[in-house]
């Protein structure tokens, strides 16, 4: 069994920032970033936590990402913006959509910020959490490199395209619902892979369109969309919101996030800001737990996200759980 020892939030928000200003990122991009890796190790959420910051370093190091980028906002409408991430990490770039959704919607009850040359933005749950402390219901839809071939193909055209949704409650933490759209995470299939362990089938295709348990063989191939051919249709939907509005590039023109070589991946997000206040006024709440209340009344059922309000507890109370070799090495990075 792996050794974990377990380590203050503040901590490893440090030693995160650490390792990018020493890979050629910027301090207040640095702090952007490892605000949302350590949520996502927090949360439980560890393929999007500390996990990418070896990549991440790498890839600013190389200029792949760029580690100074300050995004850009331009209003394309009463209620709409373009967002320019510079080819950086994707997170400063929607920090600055968030901060201006803030203003817009309560305006105008709606509003929308279309992000472009953007990079992998982690947890998609994160952002529209933030939406919804303040009242906004948050919907976040994003593009990543090809992993899902088109229902009935066999060469990647999409990627697992995460959607996340969240809205406000009175008197507890937002609802969220955070998923990707392949029936499992591909980390999952990597961490197979170097195990040289099986997968189960129905998670993957190999690289002639066939099902496979072969780990190996899955990373050659595709992923299967959750729902089948009704996944691929909505794969199809939010790669049509996240990069065909946002002009940026398509699962099928983006390269890895995981490597240091090539161009930037130049992917896109869309973040959706909604007041409910305009539509129902105070009953929104109201009518909110009344749905909610019908769901908990039966045994058994939980709301979307209560696995990460649990894990966050454990951790406000007794830090975070993290391998101290896994901590050392990333004290090494820092060091570079």
């Amino acid at each position: 069994m792996t050794a974990v020892t377990h380590f203050e939030i503040d901590a490893l928000k440090d030693l995160a920032s650490r390792v990018l200003t020493a890979h050629n990122t910027s301090p207040e991009n640095a702090t952007s970033v490892a605000n949302a890796l350590v949520a996502a190790e927090v949360d439980g959420q560890k393929g999007h936590g500390l996990s990418r910051l070896a990549a991440y370093s790498a890839q600013a190091a190389s200029g792949k990402v760029q580690g100074h980028a300050v995004p850009r906002a331009e209003p394309v409408g009463a209620a709409a913006l373009r967002i320019d991430a510079g080819s950086g990490f994707a997170f400063p770039a929607m920090d600055l959509a968030i901060e201006k959704l803030d203003e817009v919607a309560p305006e105008s009850g709606i509003a929308m910020a279309g992000v472009f040359r953007s990079h992998h933005f982690g947890q998609a749950g994160y952002h529209v959490e933030r939406l919804a402390q303040h009242g906004l219901v948050g919907l976040a839809l994003g593009n990543s490199p090809k992993a899902i071939a088109p229902w009935g193909g066999r060469d990647g055209v999409f990627g697992t395209n995460p959607i996340a949704f969240a809205a406000p409650r009175r008197s507890a933490d937002p609802l969220l619902i955070d998923l990707s759209l392949s029936k499992v995470a591909r980390g999952k299939v990597m961490v197979a892979a170097k195990k040289g362990e099986p997968i189960p089938d129905g998670w993957a295709l190999d690289k002639e369109g066939q099902p496979t348990t072969d780990a190996a063989a899955a990373l050659e191939g595709t992923m299967i969309p959750i729902g089948d051919a009704k996944g691929a249709a909505l794969v199809l939907m939010v790669e049509i919101l996240a990069a065909a509005v946002t002009g940026a590039n398509f699962g099928f023109e983006a390269s890895s996030f995981f490597t240091s070589d090539g161009p930037a991946p130049g992917v896109g997000q869309t973040l959706i800001a909604i007041d409910p206040r305009r539509m129902s006024g105070d009953a929104f709440t109201d009518r909110l737990e009344v749905l909610l209340q019908a769901i908990l009344v039966q045994p058994g059922t939980r709301l979307p996200g209560m696995r990460r309000l649990e894990a966050r507890g454990a951790a406000a109370r007794g830090g975070v759980a993290v391998d101290p070799a896994f901590v050392e090495e990333l004290e090494q990075l820092a060091h570079r």
